[in-house]
């Protein structure tokens, strides 16, 4: 073998061992970390994460941090509104949030999977004015009524409804929302 040869194949090896060695570093970092996020002057914040789903560490704000009214998460990010100030860290189980035990996303029910995520959210017409509740639903997600909570009616369409931002309510319609992402 030649020079060059040889010293390229050292090159190689060389750039190789340093790889392995620099690959658990990194992980560790990953699985220990944590990152703040502050809902400034009560305005929806969203701070991206090394992570894919994101769980609560530390409340810092006076105002209460609720999981789907205050904060959330999305794949890589973890959002706060309303006053909510916390530190975040990884979720537990890499954060993949709601699966079933061996069963897998697409398989016809209305079961999460990988990746999907499940919460509910409270959002109030108060006065009888429109209200909006911010809540990301990822891609192809859905929302349904669970309990109303007001003696007003609600109707899907017409006193309730939902986009991909979040859920509103209107005319008096107080409910509990069920929130079913999919990623």
């Amino acid at each position: 073998m030649s020079a060059i040869g040889k010293g390229m194949w050292a090159a190689v090896v060389l750039a190789a061992g340093m790889a392995s060695m620099a690959a658990p570093t990194a992980h560790a970092q990953w699985d220990q970390g944590s990152i703040g996020c502050s809902s400034n002057d009560g305005r929806f914040t969203r701070c991206r994460t090394p992570w894919p789903a994101s769980q609560l560490a530390r409340q810092l704000s006076d105002t209460r941090c609720v999981y789907g009214q205050t904060w959330g998460n999305d794949r890589g990010s973890v959002w706060v509104d309303r006053g909510c100030r916390a530190i975040f860290e990884p979720a537990r189980g890499g954060g993949w949030g709601g699966g079933w035990g061996g069963d897998r996303p697409g398989w016809g029910d209305d079961r999460p999977g990988w990746g999907d995520d499940s919460a509910q959210v409270r959002c109030d017409s108060n006065g009888g004015r429109r209200q909006y509740c911010p809540v990301d639903l990822g891609r192809g997600g859905r929302v349904r009524l669970v309990r109303r909570l007001s003696d007003s009616p609600c109707r899907e369409g017409d006193t309730w409804g939902w986009d991909r931002r979040g859920v509103w309510v209107d005319d008096g319609c107080r409910g509990i929302f069920q929130i079913d992402r999919r990623w």
